[in-house]
């Protein structure tokens, strides 16, 4: 896979407040929405060093009350309240309908701003968002978690510089049993959006040239099963993404398959292993073996690990929400665009809803 920058592009600008300045090591920070996900990122801002836990925000007055007792800050019940305690840089973990209207007072104070995935519920809010970053002069990454799981790190490591995989087909699954949550969005939105997240990443950013989907609701009124292919045109030529997501399975499965005209690598992200194959053999070699295949020689005693090199990926075990909060927090601090730029965000929210709507076309 090519390692492109993958946080290079469109990026909004960066106001003083959100960089720091020889005199200011220590950054102010707060999370808004401190439920499931929210009250994680609260937890690492109060743990992390040379980071202040301003306060957290959330319109349930006892949960905000119970996670503020627990790091020993404020409880807002307002947004504009920790905007006004003064703020550097800002999770916002509320439901996808509100990540416009909660993010906006941010980024128009040029405070920067995580914000969990997705960015928004279709392209045209993603879009709006961007365009309140870029206006706001502020920092703003989206909270795309799977690229800072220890295995997906380690398949990076493993593939950068020389080592790299030029993808022609890859293969996800991620299943899991019903758990009644997010149901006010389909499973596209849901689940799918972290692997449309690492795929549109292995092509470097680009948007698929071509989407076919289908999907059905059983349970809520949103599609609970998806199968999407996607084909992107590459310069090394096209390449196949076929996504399949459930939330209706009766075990967890979350893996990954890419193969290369080079390697093969398979990812599997709840058990934390992976593994790369090489192919390896010289030239010399290769030719030998398809000369015999040609002539209908028995190779049946020939070695197949012998013509490929067989590594497992060395994982580490850094929790994915300390490394993705220390990766925003670098960008915070000295102005480079973070890992997941808001072009990223909105490449991922327009290529969801382009397989939900290809989904809108199958069930008709």
């Amino acid at each position: 896979m090519t390692q492109t920058d993958h946080s290079t592009g469109l990026s909004a600008g960066v106001s003083p407040r959100a960089v720091r300045t020889p005199d200011r090591e220590r950054l102010r920070c707060g999370a808004v929405g401190v439920g499931r996900m929210g009250r994680h990122h609260a937890r690492v801002y109060a743990e992390l060093d040379n980071v202040e836990l301003v306060g957290v925000v959330d319109a349930d007055e006892e949960r905000r009350e119970t996670v503020a007792d627990r790091h020993g800050c404020k409880a807002f019940a307002d947004p504009q309240e920790l905007i006004d305690a003064g703020v550097d840089a800002v999770s916002i973990a509320v439901p996808t309908i509100y990540h416009r209207e909660t993010a906006e007072p941010f980024l128009e104070a040029g405070v920067a701003c995580l914000i969990e995935k997705p960015l928004a519920q279709d392209r045209d809010e993603a879009l709006r968002i961007k365009e309140l970053a870029e206006r706001g002069g502020a920092v703003l990454m989206v909270g795309h978690i799977e690229r800072f799981n220890p295995i997906m790190r380690a398949m990076r490591r493993a593939t950068a510089a020389d080592r790299e995989v030029r993808p022609r087909f890859i293969e996800v699954h991620r299943v899991s049993p019903m758990t009644f949550r997010s149901v006010d969005i389909g499973v596209v939105m849901d689940m799918m959006i972290h692997d449309l997240d690492v795929v549109l990443m292995l092509m470097g950013g680009q948007e698929p040239d071509d989407v076919q989907a289908s999907g059905v609701p059983v349970i809520t009124e949103h599609e609970d099963i998806c199968n999407a292919r996607l084909t992107f045109n590459r310069p090394w030529g096209p390449c196949v993404a076929n996504l399949t997501a459930s939330r209706l399975a009766l075990k967890t499965e979350r893996v990954t398959r890419i193969t290369g005209e080079n390697a093969y690598i398979k990812v599997d992200y709840a058990a934390k292993t992976g593994t790369i194959i090489r192919r390896t053999a010289n030239e010399i070699q290769m030719r030998e073996v398809h000369e015999q295949l040609r002539q209908g020689k028995d190779l049946t005693d020939l070695n197949w690990s012998e013509l490929v090199n067989i590594e497992p990926l060395v994982i580490d075990d850094q929790e994915p929400i300390v490394s993705e909060i220390e990766a925003f927090l670098e960008a915070v601090r000295t102005g480079e665009p973070p890992e997941i730029n808001a072009e990223a965000g909105l490449a991922n929210v327009a290529t969801a809803q382009r397989i939900v709507e290809a989904i809108q076309q199958f069930v008709r």
